[in-house]
């Protein structure tokens, strides 16, 4: 894929004030040798490092900010890192939206099983951490007869489903039009992407977790420790917003698989689901299986309340 140039962010916080994190450390510490030396001996920067792989990992430019060389050469340390603390070879890529593809997803709640399939194959996609797991799609246990989230069952751990009188209704980031998430990070370490994917600069992320509060979906996690995934379980294609082992003390989410769907393929989910209630596609595409769900079924979003606009959809059969 071809590299392009791209626009100088002014890193600005929401009341006009230059987000300071990095800046201000190299600023104050001059050189990187220096910093690590400090690090040693203060807590406060201790604390602050702590997770990230490298010095030069926690002192890294905003993804918008990057040249092209730069973001090469980070690619590069992120594969040699993963390799040293997990004994993997990998490849990391900066996977750039496509034009003309605004990307949606819908699910036929008549076919869910709640086998959470669809769970497992998200974590191992997406090299999220086994100990504890982590996971982004929650399937809550619903009673029939009932939209009434607050009361589903995430937690079910039942000998067989579906279970009489029960639905399943899987949930994950929504890739909202207008998402709160982005709009209360203080230092635009979230963004959303011209193709609707919703991203993190795990590199930028300061772990507020102000969009975990944001969320009406509750559909972002937060890292607390470095990732555990044995070596022979990591997925080795992995994308810099994406799926690429993200460092301690971040905030991460589903990005829709971006490292799979931005080549054309279907989000890992999707594939591992065994009843085919899941559709993904582009939204721009009017001849789309998504387009047709849209236009021909009765469609409806979670929390419409809350005026997020998702291009996560709903549906049953009749």
């Amino acid at each position: 894929m071809t590299e392009e140039p791209r626009e100088e962010s002014k890193e600005m916080s929401p009341k006009g004030i230059e987000v300071p994190r990095r800046n201000f450390l190299k600023a104050g510490f001059g050189t990187m040798a220096a910093i690590a030396a400090l690090a040693g001996v203060s807590a406060p920067l201790a604390s602050l490092t702590k997770g990230f792989t490298s010095v030069d990992a926690f002192l890294q430019q905003h993804y918008k900010r990057l040249t092209s060389d730069d973001l090469d050469q980070i690619l590069r340390r992120l594969e040699a890192e993963i390799a040293r603390d997990y004994g993997a070879r990998v490849h990391v890529n900066d996977v750039r939206p496509m034009d003309g593809v605004e990307y949606g997803y819908a699910l036929n709640l008549s076919r869910c099983n709640g086998s959470r399939r669809c769970v497992e194959a998200c974590v191992k996609e997406n090299n999220q951490t086994r100990d504890p797991q982590m996971q982004y799609i929650k399937v809550l246990e619903m009673s029939n007869g009932s939209l009434d989230v607050e009361k589903s069952d995430h937690y079910y751990d039942v000998p067989e489903v579906p279970r009489e009188g029960k639905y399943y209704l899987p949930v994950q980031c929504h890739q909202c039009k207008n998402p709160p998430c982005t709009k209360v990070c203080p230092v635009q370490a979230t963004w959303t992407e011209p193709d609707g994917i919703t991203v993190i600069d795990y590199n930028w992320c300061i772990g507020c977790r102000y969009c975990m509060a944001a969320c009406p979906y509750e559909a972002r996690r937060f890292n607390f420790s470095k990732p555990e995934i044995p070596a022979e379980e990591i997925n080795p294609d992995m994308a810099y917003l994406g799926n690429r082992i993200r460092p301690a003390g971040v905030v991460e989410k589903c990005t829709f698989c971006i490292h799979r769907t931005r080549r054309g393929r279907y989000p890992a989910c999707m594939e591992a689901c065994p009843t085919g209630a899941r559709i993904f596609g582009n939204l721009l595409d009017p001849n789309s299986e998504i387009n047709y769900i849209l236009k021909n079924k009765r469609v409806y979003i979670l929390k419409e309340e809350a005026g997020t606009i998702p291009r996560f959809y709903y549906y049953f059969d009749v």
